[in-house]
């Protein structure tokens, strides 16, 4: 906006202008690198979160297939199941615990990671308030 006092001539008028916005855009360019670092480093959380979480699911898999499914098949045994048939159904049993624990974990992460996709509302909402102050100024 004009100040009716204000006696610079107008090309010092403009060079302080463009000035001005070109800063404002550096500014804007730094708070988008800034939201996109931010929202990088939420995914990366969500990503470590399932690494983990597959992780958890191959140990599991490795030590109750081992441990577990020994002391399942010796409990089916005593009920009088024939021993081939004990492991086997035990295997399976613990097989698909282990698979339904594993799918909660990574569905889990993975549904996190897909509601954090990269925007960029402050920079947005920053560059619309930008473009309203240099219409103003313009006018």
């Amino acid at each position: 906006m004009l100040n009716p006092g204000d006696d610079r001539s107008l090309s010092d008028l403009v060079t302080g202008l463009v000035t001005d916005i070109s800063g404002l855009f550096r500014k804007e360019i730094d708070l988008a690198k800034a939201e996109a670092s931010e929202s990088f480093d939420r995914a990366i959380g969500s990503i470590e979160t399932l690494l983990v979480g597959l992780i958890f699911a191959i140990a599991a898999i490795g030590v109750l297939l081992s441990a577990v499914v020994q002391g399942l098949g010796a409990v089916l045994m005593t009920q009088g199941i024939q021993e081939a048939n004990a492991h086997a159904l035990s295997a399976v049993t613990v097989g698909v615990l282990v698979g339904l624990l594993a799918w909660a974990m990574i569905s889990r992460s993975l549904a996190r990671l897909g509601n954090r996709s990269v925007r960029f509302d402050k920079t947005t909402a920053s560059l619309q308030r930008d473009l309203d102050v240099a219409k103003e100024a313009v006018r």
